[in-house]
């Protein structure tokens, strides 16, 4: 049950009861999101069990649910879309309004979870048989990556900024490089992460207390990006994103900062340089099973992405362990772990 970042409890409650049109999750892995430790956006909501990369075995299934039977091993999407608004059929599934109302219950950070019948009906994916939970728990986190990288366009040929070195950002580094980029440069303010980004497929990695338009205009042949990704919610990292784009480019804000931040546009330069900014917000069915074809085929490699591995007793150590970003990476809760 989590208050905030530095209160999350362990907390006793009946194992849900499922109807006739759901079915019953014994959570085997579900993964710590950033997102998850973003206070301004899950205080205000607490306390609340989080947890939306929840892999795990179906442990009772509805007398209506055929599409599925106790034993399968799956993940389950926490939110999905209704497909029929009009955000869902302009291809903004991320938008919709049932999308952001609909979640099993009571979240990916229990023993248990109820699925309801509309997230069996479009949000519940079989694991093949090669692939653990804990890759599993990988699924919507990179669908979230891929879903940004497309509506930025990210293509091969262009120089890809990534400013912010954890977990998404590595899987930025990992999808950029799987589309054949040559040319993907990684900014942190960790050493660690620095070196992390290298391992996973960073061409050149750049400290973010440099001049960031200068080193990169160093290493780039004299030229900004062309494509800025900003993976933190630090306000820096989004104030160095305008400053990092090459004319003609293409700023995608994965991550922002708090809604009291107020980030000075200048506007007339990238009127004058043709820029483009783009939002992405999580991730549509199209986007989970492209993550999921991409995992089976381990076109990434997401297993030496984790650093941690902790029983739901450990989940106080877990968050600030994420929080404070030092050396963990990836941190994945194992609920149903003696």
């Amino acid at each position: 049950m989590y208050y905030n970042n530095n209160d999350v409890r362990i907390q006793e409650v009946p194992t849900p009861q499922i109807s006739d049109d759901e079915l019953l999750l014994k959570v085997m892995a579900s993964g710590i999101c950033g997102s998850d430790v973003t206070e301004w956006y899950r205080v205000p909501k607490a306390p609340k069990v989080l947890g939306h990369e929840a892999t795990g075995i179906i442990a009772q299934v509805g007398k209506n649910v055929t599409k599925y039977k106790v034993g399968d091993r799956v993940f389950v999407s926490h939110h999905v879309p209704c497909n029929k608004c009009r955000y869902c059929l302009r291809g903004h599934h991320t938008a919709c309004e049932t999308l952001h109302t609909t979640n099993y219950y009571p979240g990916g950070f229990a023993q248990f979870i109820q699925v309801p019948k509309i997230n069996i009906e479009s949000g519940v994916y079989k694991l093949p048989d090669d692939m653990s939970f804990e890759e599993g728990t990988f699924i919507e986190p990179l669908a979230c990556v891929i879903r940004g990288q497309r509506l930025a366009a990210v293509k091969k040929d262009e120089t890809v900024l990534i400013i912010g070195g954890g977990l998404a950002g590595i899987l930025h580094t990992q999808l950029a490089k799987n589309k054949g980029v040559t040319n993907i440069i990684v900014v942190d303010v960790n050493p660690s992460r620095l070196k992390l980004a290298e391992k996973f497929g960073a061409n050149h990695t750049i400290p973010a207390t440099e001049n960031l338009p200068q080193k990169l205009k160093e290493i780039n042949s004299n030229r900004l990006a062309d494509q800025v990704i900003v993976c933190s919610g630090a306000t820096a990292a989004s104030l160095n994103a305008l400053s990092c784009v090459d004319k003609g480019g293409t700023i995608l804000f994965f991550a922002v900062p708090d809604p009291t931040v107020k980030i000075p546009l200048p506007i007339t330069d990238f009127w004058r340089n043709e820029i483009t900014l783009k939002t992405s917000y999580g991730a549509a069915p199209q986007d989970l099973e492209e993550s999921l074809s991409l995992l089976a085929a381990k076109k990434l490699n997401v297993l030496d992405m984790i650093t941690h591995r902790l029983s739901l007793q450990q989940a106080a150590e877990g968050f600030k362990l994420v929080a404070t970003a030092g050396e963990s990476l990836k941190v994945i809760l194992e609920p149903n772990r003696p």
